[in-house]
């Protein structure tokens, strides 16, 4: 929502805030109706032209409604709390926060972004905001959730991994993801094949889960366990991956790639080496980053649904607000395929 402003007057001096009281008196209303438009309340009926003269005030006047003062009258404010972990800022994150501040902005809500890379500053944090909700994409102390819930602040968690079966908790597969990328590439009849290992801790999570991911479907498949190696995010280190697969004994010939990042890289390894995807090697990616079509060859890739997990989270928060339960979770279709030449 946005922020008041004080109105200037021709001379440029401030003047007061706009106030619900100046709306109600605008348009003709008691300041209870003011409330009852503006907040939406349940159980009222307006009619449509005493909402409409409401609204044509709000505008006339550029009235915005105080953040503060409605979380002290409400005990909350219009904000839904996003705790981030020390993840890097990539473009699925970027994604992701982009798309729930849309939706939520259509339902009046705003998004605060926050990292959490210190657990003991989320309790303080969380009560001075005093948010509508909680997005959570990592676990939260049993204890801090229980304060948060027991607050009538509802937590909807977006979970790498399961840690509990509660309501209110997607699961994303990242097993799924890996095992999508070498189904394919055994698929299309390789054998001895590579997974490029990221070289930044703060994503060891993922890389434990994906890594799984590819081990189990090799051996489901009767494939030996593939052979993993630390990527840099340089073109030497790419190509040095790269030429310690090729001498192995066999030979790998297809390598998935932690991401679509980690798949550029090798992409421009193998150039510096004057080789070329997928007749020497054979690459696969994660995400479906808007360059990977752009790539030398286009890029084959898994992606994840994140318009799916949009939806499931913004339908969360607006169900859990009303007393209701969330919906289901978006199941395994949100992870799909994409297939290109690099693979």
């Amino acid at each position: 929502m946005a922020p008041s402003r004080r109105a200037s007057s021709p001379d440029g001096t401030a003047r007061r805030r706009v106030t619900a009281t100046d709306v109600a008196r605008e348009a003709g209303v008691s300041q209870a109706t003011v409330s009852y438009v503006l907040n939406n309340t349940p159980g009222q009926t307006i009619p449509a032209a005493t909402r409409q003269r409401v609204q044509d005030a709000v505008a006339r006047l550029g009235y915005a409604p105080h953040g503060a003062a409605r979380a002290l009258r409400t005990g909350r404010s219009d904000v839904v709390l996003f705790l981030l972990p020390d993840w890097p800022i990539g473009p699925a994150v970027v994604t992701l926060v982009e798309g729930l501040t849309e939706r939520l902005q259509a339902q009046g809500l705003s998004l605060f972004v926050r990292r959490t890379t210190d657990g003991s500053a989320l309790s303080g944090l969380w009560r001075t905001v005093a948010p509508a909700a909680v997005v959570s994409l990592d676990g939260l102390d049993d204890a801090e959730q229980r304060a948060m819930e027991d607050a009538g602040i509802p937590v909807v968690s977006a979970l790498v991994r399961p840690r509990r079966s509660a309501q209110g908790v997607l699961t994303l597969s990242h097993t799924l993801i890996g095992a999508t990328q070498l189904q394919h590439l055994a698929a299309t009849g390789h054998r001895h094949i590579g997974y490029g290992l990221p070289d930044d801790p703060r994503v060891t999570v993922f890389r434990d889960l994906r890594l799984d991911g590819v081990r189990t479907a090799a051996f489901e498949l009767g494939l030996a366990e593939p052979s993993a190696r630390v990527v840099p995010m340089d073109v030497a280190g790419a190509a040095a991956a790269v030429t310690a697969w090729r001498a192995e004994s066999p030979a790998v010939t297809a390598v998935c790639a932690y991401n679509d990042d980690q798949a550029f890289a090798l992409l421009a390894g193998m150039r510096s080496l004057g080789l070329s995807a997928p007749a020497d090697l054979a690459i696969i990616g994660v995400d479906d980053t808007p360059l990977a079509p752009f790539a030398h060859p286009p890029l084959t890739t898994v992606r994840q649904d994140a318009d799916a997990v949009m939806d499931y989270l913004t339908a969360a928060v607006l169900q859990r607000l009303a007393g209701g339960t969330p919906p289901r979770p978006p199941r395994s279709e949100a992870i799909t395929l994409v297939v290109r030449e690099s693979a």
